[in-house]
């Protein structure tokens, strides 16, 4: 997906304390998790909606509980590596970031009801199964650098921008920059005759660091049954764990004219601003599932997950430091902005088609589809979300989401997998869809079977690092992430 995220938000400048941050860019991040799942559905492109009797659907679709005949438990780790190479002002960059995390872990009990002597024991209501899991559903792990000689303008042409707008006050970047004498009030006269302008003399080197690290998580509790081995209906609810950090800083170094006694002078300085935040958040969602078999070898399944509701425990602060030659250290921050807020993420519905090819294997797709316009967050005594929820309004959509995959059977015992899949973006304008292909390999010995997977992804975002106007520089940041999951499971 390509995000615009504005690492230096307008909204920092904003009265009201709650005003520092942009939270509709991150009620959109916290809407993207996907279903997570074993190994194996893993490999064919996450299509598990119409598969039923695999781990994944305590998680996915819990209908699929209602094809298990045996209690099972399996556990999948994980690791992640991400490579960024970005592009800004011409000059490439890259940054890499690894992580190992639990990504899945289930449990299914096989429940089997009793029939009644003489009635058909594959006819009526056959078994009601339960399962538990935790789930990693969406991973931050990301580092990305830029870098480049801007002969155009500056960040200080940001902080005089903002003090033209809005004012300079006692306690905000903008006076932080006026006193740190990378902005003055130039102009004859007095009052309004004054305009703010960067001290900046173009040539400056601009450097831009961004460090995302955590994750969310779900435990996930759900119930499927089997009704003649035809119709199967599966209910669930989740917990959900949030737990985001990100550290972003701009440095810039060059030449300034700064006044000394009311005289210019050029002097070398080398200034960063910084963005600290910290959220962590706990809530809840629901899952309603449903599969059919057309014909034994044919089967179609949907799911509907509710919105997840979060209350999110955001801190974000912010600080600038700066040393100009024959003038000194400066130093403001960091100030804190702290706040609890309600957030309602995008509702999702998918559907999903499966052809089973006698002992051969099969092959699958599912169509999801995301209301990422439907996101919410909610008003409280701290905070009014006119300004975040305009935001979303008139920069993000619905989304559909395709995956397919197929499993062949090479023995008995041995199968590959294979998968493809398109994350569509959420963006209404300029947005890129995330391209994932998948690949593993399947081991079955008597009770216990191991399975291996690739995932390959690519997606991209648009960084800028400030905002003036027609000419904000921005960066190019391409991602890949190589993934590998490993499963161990048991039956018994």
């Amino acid at each position: 997906m390509r995000y615009k995220f504005l690492l230096f938000a307008i909204a920092l400048a904003a009265v009201s304390n709650n005003g520092f941050a942009q939270y509709a860019k991150d009620a959109i991040r916290f809407s993207t998790f996907q279903t997570s799942s074993t190994s194996r559905i893993k490999a064919i492109g996450n299509a598990g909606t119409a598969i039923g009797g695999d781990l994944s659907s305590v998680s996915g679709n819990p209908a699929g509980l209602g094809y298990f005949t045996h209690s099972e438990l399996s556990i999948t780790p994980e690791f992640d590596g991400n490579t960024n190479k970005a592009t800004y002002l011409g000059q490439a960059s890259s940054a890499t970031d690894n992580s190992v995390n639990m990504s899945n872990a289930a449990i299914v009990f096989y429940n089997r009801l009793n029939t009644p002597p003489g009635q058909d024991k594959t006819k009526g209501w056959l078994s009601v199964n339960f399962g538990i899991a935790y789930n990693r559903t969406n991973n931050f792990y990301e580092s990305v650098q830029y870098g480049a000689k801007n002969n155009n303008n500056s960040i200080a042409d940001y902080y005089a921008k903002l003090a033209n707008d809005l004012g300079i006050g006692s306690d905000n970047l903008q006076a932080w920059a006026f006193d740190q004498k990378l902005i003055d009030a130039y102009g004859a006269g007095g009052g309004s005759n004054y305009t703010y302008q960067g001290n900046a003399i173009p040539g400056e080197l601009q450097a831009g660091n961004i460090t995302r690290v955590g994750g969310q998580s779900a435990y996930d509790f759900s119930v499927g049954a089997n009704y003649s081995n035809k119709l199967y209906l599966g209910l669930g609810v989740g917990v959900t764990e949030l737990r985001y950090k990100s550290t972003n800083s701009f440095t810039e170094t060059g030449t300034a004219s700064v006044l000394e006694n009311n005289v210019p002078a050029n002097r070398a300085y080398n200034s960063t601003y910084t963005q600290y935040q910290n959220t962590k958040g706990e809530g809840f969602n629901a899952r309603l599932g449903i599969m059919y078999k057309i014909l034994e070898s044919v089967r179609v399944g949907a799911v509907i997950t509710s919105p997840t509701f979060i209350n999110v425990n955001d801190s974000f602060s912010e600080g600038l430091r700066t040393n100009i030659a024959n003038n000194g250290n400066f130093s403001n921050g960091p100030q804190e902005y702290p706040l609890t807020y309600d957030l309602r993420t995008a509702f999702k519905a998918a559907g999903g088609l499966s052809v089973f090819i006698g002992k051969y294997g099969f092959i699958t797709g599912d169509v999801e589809y995301i209301d990422y316009a439907g996101t919410h967050i909610s008003s409280n005594d701290n905070y009014t979300n006119t300004y975040d929820q305009g935001i979303i309004a008139s920069n993000y959509k619905s989304a559909v989401n395709f995956h397919t995959g197929a499993e062949i059977k090479i023995t008995d015992a041995f199968a590959l997998r294979g998968g493809y899949a398109i994350q569509g973006s959420p963006l209404k304008t300029g947005g890129i869809d995330t391209k994932i292909v998948t690949g593993g390999l399947g081991y079955r010995l008597g009770n216990y079977y191991i399975d291996a997977t690739y995932v390959h992804l690519n997606s991209s975002q648009t960084i800028l690092p400030y905002d003036i106007g027609d000419t904000t520089p921005s960066a190019s940041a391409n991602a890949t992430n190589n993934n590998f999951f490993f499963t161990i499971g048991y039956r018994y």
